[in-house]
C-alpha cells in the first residue's frame, strides 16, 4: 500500500507540469485522411514528444535532475526525495537551439551546475572556437556555466566555461580556453539584464552586488597542456584531471597554489579517465600507447592494447594492474563509457571491454590480478552506474527474455565480486539512463515504441516502477493507436553476413506500397524496436513513423559497424574508406524489400544522415537502377579530403606506410567515384557550421551534381551545426524529406 501510494503522488503531482503542454496541445489539428481504417497524422504532430536526456543524481544527496527539450525549447527539472515531485528549474521560453549539458550535482546534492550552449557532440571545433549560433541571434553566443543551489534557489549564471566539477567542500572548477578554472557558484557574471529578468534573476543592482561579493572567476593553475575530465577527490581537497600533450597525456592532481601538479607515473603514452579511490590516496586511469612508431597499416585491422594502473596520489608512483591482450578483441572499447573504469567495494577496480566479442564488465582487484567476467552472454553493456555502497551496479544491455531483445535495451543490476547479473526491467519497452535517485530507488528513461521517452522510478530491486510525468505530458502527443510497432527483421549480405533491421508496415496497407530505407549515422549506433535514447535518431524513429503512416513501407537497417551485435560486427574488415563493405548490408536490404510482399520493387528509395547520408549517396551513386530517390543530410562524399581531419596531413618522413594506396581506396570508396553512374534525384541537407561533416562535401557534391545534370534539391540552413539544435531546423528539414520522398517515389 505504501509504495502504491508513492507512485500515486508521483503521478498526481505532476498535472501542474502537464498545463501548459495541453495548452498548446489545443492548437494541434490532425489531417484525418483515411487509409483503410487509419488516419494520418501530420509530421508536426508525430515530432511534437517531450524528450528528457542527461539526467543526473547526486552522489549521496536524494535529487536528481534531467533536460526536457519539447519543440526546441529546452529547461533544466528537478526532484527531490521523499516523493520526488518534478519541479522545473529554468525558464526559457525560445527555441534558440542552445543546450543544456553536463548536468552536474555537489557530493551533497545541495547544488547543481550546468552548461548552456555549445557542440558537444563535434569533431573539431569551430574556427576561433565560436559557440553556435543557429538562430542568427545578432548578440553572438557564448558557451556558459549556470548553477542554483537547494532547496529553493533560482538558476542563475555564473560564468563563461564549460565542464563543471563540483568538489565536496563546494569549490566549483570548470574548463575554459583548455585550462582549468575555478569561481563561487554564487557568482553572477550573467551577460546581461534580460537573461536575469527573463529567467528569474535579480535586479541589476543586487546581481552587481552578488558579483563583487563572490570574487571574479580565476584560473586555479597553471598547465602546458590542454585539460579535461575534472575530477575532485572525495574530501574536495584535490583536484585530478587529464594533462593533453598533443601525441601523449598525463594525469595530474592539484593540491593548492603552493604545491607543485603531481603527475601521475607519467610516461610517452596516453592517459584517461582518472578515478580516485574511495579513501582519496590513490588514482586508478586508463593507458593507451601514444602517438610516433611506426605506421600502422590503415587497410587492415589491427589490435589497439590498452591497460589499467593505479597510481599514489602523494608520490606520483604508480603500477600496472591490468593489461589487455594484443589482439583485436583487446583493443579499448568504442561503446559508451569507453572503459567505463571505477572503484567497487573490496578495493577492486570494475571495467569494460571486449575481451570475449562483446562490451562486458569486468572486476579485478585493485593489486592486481585475472577479471572476473560479470556480464557474460551475447550482448552489449552500456549506461553503467555504481550503487551508493559500491557493491553492486546498475546497467543497460540489449538483452533479455523476449527474442527480440538484441534491439532494445532493460535494465540489470550486478554484484562488483560476483557473475549474478539479475533484470530489474523487462517486456517490449525500453529503458536507459539508469541513476541512483536515493538509497533505496532508482531513477531511470523509459520508452516504448508507441510512446517517447520519459522519468520513471523504480526500487532498487526492480518493483514499483512508475513515472515521474503522467501520461497528461504526453496527451497532445499519443496519436491513438496511429503508430506502428516496428518489426524485427533479418536478411543476408552477399559476403554472408546477417543483418538486422526494423520494419515499419501499416497493418492497413493494401495494394503495392513505395518503400524507403533508412540508414543511421554514427556509425556506431543501433537503431532499436521503439523511440530512441538519442534525440538524433527519435527524430529519425519519428519521421518513420510518419511514412508507414502516409502509405510507405519503411526498413530500418542496421548496417556492420554498429553496435548491438557484438565486436566483429561493429570492427568489420574493409569498412568506409578502406572498401565500404558495410553498403553490401543496404544492398541485401533494398533486396529484401523487393522481394517483400505489398512493396512495389520499382519505387525504392533510401534516405539518412551523417554516416546515413554517405550511404544514401553512395546508393545513389552505385545503384540508381535499384534506388530511385534519396534525401542525404550532412554525408560525407569524398573520404580522402575527410580524412585530412580524421587522420591528418602525411608525416615529413620517409616512412609512409600505405598511405597512397589508402588513398586510393578511400577515393573508390567514395560517393564522388561513381557520380557518373549517378541518375536518380537526391535532396541535399546540410548546416553550414556542421562541425562533424565539413560544409564543402554537400557543395563539392552539388558541383559533380550540376557537371553531370543530375536532378537535385538543396536546402542549406545557415549556422546550423551536424545535429540540428532547433526545432524549426529538424521540422523543415524533416518536412522537406516526407516531401521529396512522397513527390519522387509517388504514393
Amino acid at each position: 500500500m505504501q509504495r502504491t501510494a508513492r507512485r500515486v503522488r508521483l503521478i498526481a503531482s505532476i498535472v501542474l507540469l502537464a498545463a501548459p503542454l495541453l495548452c498548446a496541445a489545443q492548437d494541434q489539428t490532425s489531417a484525418k485522411s483515411p487509409v483503410g481504417n487509419a488516419e494520418h497524422f501530420t509530421l508536426q504532430q508525430v515530432l511534437d514528444y517531450p524528450f528528457p536526456q542527461g539526467l543526473a543524481a547526486a552522489e549521496k544527496g536524494d535529487r536528481i535532475a534531467w533536460v526536457i527539450n519539447l519543440r526546441g525549447v529546452r529547461n533544466v527539472w528537478i526532484a527531490s526525495a521523499p516523493d520526488f515531485r518534478p519541479k522545473q528549474l529554468t525558464h526559457f521560453t525560445e527555441d534558440d537551439g542552445q543546450e543544456l549539458t553536463n548536468l552536474t550535482f555537489s557530493p551533497s546534492g545541495d547544488a547543481l551546475a550546468f552548461v548552456r550552449g555549445g557542440d558537444h557532440d563535434e569533431n573539431w571545433p569551430a574556427e576561433g572556437n565560436l559557440a553556435p549560433d543557429p538562430a542568427a541571434n545578432p548578440k553572438q553566443p557564448k558557451v556558459t556555466i549556470w548553477a542554483a543551489r537547494f532547496p529553493g534557489g533560482e538558476a542563475h549564471e555564473v560564468t563563461e566555461g564549460d565542464t563543471p566539477a563540483i568538489s565536496a567542500k563546494g569549490q566549483l572548477a570548470y574548463i575554459k580556453d583548455d585550462q582549468v578554472w575555478t569561481t563561487s557558484l554564487d557568482y553572477r557574471g550573467g551577460q546581461n539584464d534580460e537573461n536575469s529578468k527573463e529567467h528569474g534573476g535579480k535586479d541589476s543592482k543586487k546581481r552587481a552586488a552578488d558579483k563583487h561579493a563572490s570574487g571574479e572567476p580565476k584560473r586555479l593553475f597553471f598547465d602546458r597542456g590542454k585539460d579535461s575530465e575534472l575530477q575532485w577527490s572525495p574530501d574536495g581537497g584535490r583536484l585530478a584531471f587529464v594533462s593533453d600533450r598533443d601525441d601523449h597525456s598525463f594525469i595530474g592532481v592539484y593540491t593548492d597554489e603552493h604545491t607543485p601538479v603531481e603527475y601521475l607515473a607519467p610516461s610517452t603514452h596516453r592517459d584517461d579517465m582518472p578515478r580516485w579511490s574511495p579513501d582519496g590516496t590513490r588514482v586508478a586511469f586508463t593507458r593507451v600507447p601514444g602517438d610516433g612508431g611506426p605506421p600502422e597499416p590503415m587497410l587492415k585491422l589491427v589490435p589497439h592494447p590498452w591497460s589499467i594502473w593505479v597510481a599514489d596520489a602523494a608520490t606520483g608512483n604508480g603500477q600496472r594492474v591490468w593489461q589487455s591482450p594484443d589482439t583485436l578483441l583487446g583493443s579499448y572499447p568504442e561503446t559508451a563509457g569507453g572503459a567505463n573504469l571505477d572503484w567497487a567495494a573490496g578495493d577492486r577496480l570494475i571495467f569494460l571491454a571486449d575481451l570475449d566479442n562483446w562490451p562486458h564488465l569486468y572486476s579485478i582487484p585493485a593489486s592486481g590480478g585475472e577479471p572476473l567476467l560479470l556480464t557474460p552472454g551475447q550482448f552489449m553493456v552500456e549506461d553503467v552506474v555504481m550503487s551508493r555502497d559500491k557493491h553492486s551496479l546498475i546497467y543497460s544491455a540489449n538483452t533479455g527474455s523476449d527474442k527480440d531483445d538484441h534491439d532494445r535495451r532493460h535494465l540489470f543490476s550486478v554484484p562488483v565480486d560476483a557473475a549474478q547479473p539479475r533484470a530489474l526491467t523487462r517486456g517490449k519497452g525500453l529503458d536507459w539512463t539508469p541513476v541512483i535517485a536515493s538509497t533505496d530507488r532508482i531513477a531511470f528513461i523509459d520508452a516504448t515504441a508507441l510512446r517517447p521517452p520519459m522519468i520513471a522510478m523504480m526500487d532498487n530491486d526492480g518493483s514499483d516502477p512508475g513515472l515521474l510525468q503522467s501520461n497528461l505530458l504526453l496527451n497532445h502527443f499519443l496519436l491513438d493507436g496511429q503508430l506502428i510497432e516496428p518489426k524485427s527483421v533479418t536478411f543476408t549480405a552477399a559476403d554472408g553476413v546477417l543483418v538486422h533491421g526494423q520494419l515499419f508496415r501499416s497493418e492497413h496497407a493494401s495494394g503495392k506500397q513505395p518503400a524507403v530505407i533508412f540508414v543511421h549515422g554514427g556509425p556506431p549506433r543501433q537503431m532499436l524496436l521503439g523511440w530512441h535514447y538519442m534525440d538524433y535518431y527519435s527524430n529519425g524513429y519519428a519521421v518513420n513513423q510518419y511514412l508507414a503512416n502516409h502509405g510507405f513501407t519503411v526498413l530500418s537497417v542496421n548496417y556492420r559497424l554498429g553496435i548491438g551485435y557484438g565486436h566483429a560486427f561493429h570492427h568489420p574488415e574493409h569498412w568506409g574508406p578502406t572498401g565500404a563493405s558495410e553498403y553490401q548490408d543496404v544492398q541485401a536490404g533494398a533486396k529484401f524489400l523487393q522481394h517483400l510482399p505489398g512493396v512495389d520493387a520499382q519505387r525504392i528509395g533510401i534516405w539518412g544522415g551523417s554516416y546515413g547520408g554517405y550511404l544514401t549517396a553512395l546508393a545513389l551513386a552505385r545503384n540508381s537502377d535499384m534506388f530511385k530517390a534519396g534525401v542525404d543530410l550532412h554525408g560525407v562524399h569524398d573520404w580522402t579530403r575527410f580524412n585530412e581531419g580524421w587522420i591528418g596531413q602525411p608525416p615529413q618522413r620517409y616512412e609512409q606506410g600505405d598511405r597512397e594506396e589508402a588513398i586510393k581506396v578511400a577515393w573508390q570508396s567514395s560517393p564522388d567515384a561513381d557520380v557518373a553512374k549517378w541518375t536518380s534525384p537526391v535532396l541535399l541537407i546540410q548546416g553550414d557550421d556542421d562541425r562533424n561533416v565539413r560544409f564543402f562535401q554537400t557543395v563539392d557534391l552539388a558541383r559533380r551534381l550540376d557537371e553531370r545534370h543530375v536532378p537535385y534539391e538543396e536546402m542549406v540552413l545557415p549556422d546550423e551545426i551536424h545535429g540540428f539544435l532547433r526545432h524549426a531546423s529538424w521540422l523543415k528539414a524533416d518536412q522537406a524529406t516526407v516531401d521529396f520522398l512522397a513527390a519522387k517515389l509517388g504514393r
